[in-house]
């Protein structure tokens, strides 16, 4: 089992910057691949970054591209959602997966483990 943890989601102006933190305990946090997802209210959870067990390999999607910087701290047992430029869409709960079976996958079946949400909430 791992128990993953969300904090940092909290009230911003549009063009304001967030950084979320997930923090896993539990089993070997460096045998998983971890990602983040947003859910907007009314909206089906979407893939937003996902990272590699090593952090060598990082994946986007095409809304977080060059905005978004997902990285990771094993020996924290921690991974990071910097988020810049941010926008009113960006609006949604965020989450963070844990996945066994896959690299940096954007697809929420390859994920085990899921936190239980931070809200992120930015204001036009």
């Amino acid at each position: 089992q791992v128990q993953l943890a969300e904090s940092g989601g909290e009230l911003v102006q549009a063009g304001g910057s967030l950084r979320l933190s997930c923090a896993a305990s539990g089993r070997t946090f460096s045998a998983y691949f971890m990602g983040w997802f947003r859910q907007a209210p009314g909206k089906e959870r979407n893939f937003v970054a996902a990272i590699s067990r090593d952090g060598g390999v990082t994946n986007y999607a095409d809304s977080a591209k060059g905005r978004f910087t997902i990285s990771r701290t094993n020996a924290k047992n921690t991974i990071y959602l910097q988020m810049n430029s941010l926008k009113p869409e960006d609006t949604a709960v965020y989450y963070c997966a844990a996945g066994a079976g896959g690299v940096a996958s954007a697809d929420e079946r390859a994920y085990d483990y899921w936190g239980q949400g931070t809200q992120v909430t930015v204001s036009s």
